[in-house]
Parts: structure tokens; C-alpha cells; sequence
């Protein structure tokens, strides 16, 4: 199992709120460390996540593939997002 999913299912977040933040992390990375850091996690391992976020952004691919979302919907959407902004 992806260890981000392991540790937020460890502290008792629901799968429907981790897939959220999943969609988040595909979509905007900052905007899911503010949403991450708003789940209640101890400082602890909420720095754990945070570190291997950032410094391993494979997990998040992988961890989207586990939970079964749609990756390529998620990039389609960014990218309509992103040319909606210009």
C-alpha cells in the first residue's frame, strides 16, 4: 500500500476525504499541503506526509492508480483548467 494513503488511513480519514486530496495533489499541490494540514494529523506525521509529498511526487501517481481514480481525467482537467487561465 502508498505509504501517504497508509498513514492517512492510520489516522481514521475517511477514503472519500483522502481521494479528495489525491484529486488536489494532481491538481494543485499547495492548495492539498493547506488541505492536508487541516485533517487533523499529529505535527509528527503530518510533517512525514508533507516530506514525502514533496520530495517524492511518484506516491502521489501511484496513490491516485491505488484509490482508482482516473488519471488521465485528472490531467485532462488540469489542463482545461490551466488553459482556462489564459
Amino acid at each position: 500500500m502508498n505509504p501517504i494513503i497508509q498513514l492517512l488511513r492510520d489516522e481514521n480519514i475517511p477514503d472519500e476525504q483522502i481521494k479528495a486530496v489525491f484529486i488536489q495533489l494532481t491538481d494543485n499541490p499547495l492548495m492539498a499541503m493547506n488541505s492536508i494540514a487541516q485533517l487533523g494529523i499529529p505535527q509528527e506525521k503530518l510533517q512525514a506526509v508533507m516530506m514525502q509529498v514533496m520530495t517524492q511526487p511518484q506516491l502521489i501517481q501511484e496513490a491516485v492508480i491505488e484509490l482508482g481514480l482516473d488519471v488521465e481525467a485528472l490531467a485532462k482537467a488540469k489542463q482545461t483548467l490551466e488553459q482556462s487561465k489564459k
